[in-house]
């Protein structure tokens, strides 16, 4: 028996039909959507202080590793309000400090409020978000996420926002 062009059109349809109905039934299929969904718990991150605003003059820069030892990241008073920026003032910022092209550390440029990885010449801007500006970056930076107390005017990092370059998850386990 031969087959025609229409009924082969036909039977590719319906199975990719049955395929479609398969795997979005719970529990049935290879894939049920309870498997493919990743856990709901959110990390924890730890909480760590990082400066006091009060102590923080504008065009400040304190470096500090987050969320563990092997993380360096870049804590930053930009003078201006930026985009996410925490602070009465709007204007204070942190992010990774590895480049998401190929995890060099990238470096602060106050002449041009900007941070440049030395490797590849990759830019970001941390008045945007950390946003990728130009080069062979495909992402923006990490952002860190901060919450200031304001009691005392501590500024803690309390998260990241994306993946550290060379990471699965953020949070690494000690053995």
């Amino acid at each position: 028996m031969e087959t025609d062009r229409r009924r082969f059109l036909k039977l590719s349809c319906a199975g990719l039909a049955g395929l479609a109905t398969a795997t979005a039934l719970p529990g049935q299929g290879a894939a049920s959507p309870k498997a493919a969904t990743p856990s709901a718990e959110p990390t924890p991150y730890p909480e760590l202080k990082v400066a006091n605003l009060n102590k923080l003059p504008k065009g400040t820069v304190v470096s500090f590793t987050y969320p563990d030892a092997g993380s360096p990241a870049i804590l930053l008073r930009m003078g201006q309000p930026v985009l996410d920026g925490v602070g009465p003032g709007q204007d204070v910022v942190a992010y990774s400090t590895l480049c998401t092209h190929k995890g060099c550390p990238v470096a602060w440029r106050p002449q041009r409020q900007l941070l440049i990885c030395p490797c590849h010449w990759s830019v970001f801007d941390p008045a945007k978000g950390g946003m990728m500006v130009i080069g062979q970056a495909s992402q923006n930076l990490p952002k860190i996420r901060l919450r200031v107390d304001p009691a005392s005017g501590d500024i803690f990092a309390v998260g990241v926002f994306g993946l550290i370059y060379g990471r699965h998850t953020n949070i690494v386990q000690a053995d």
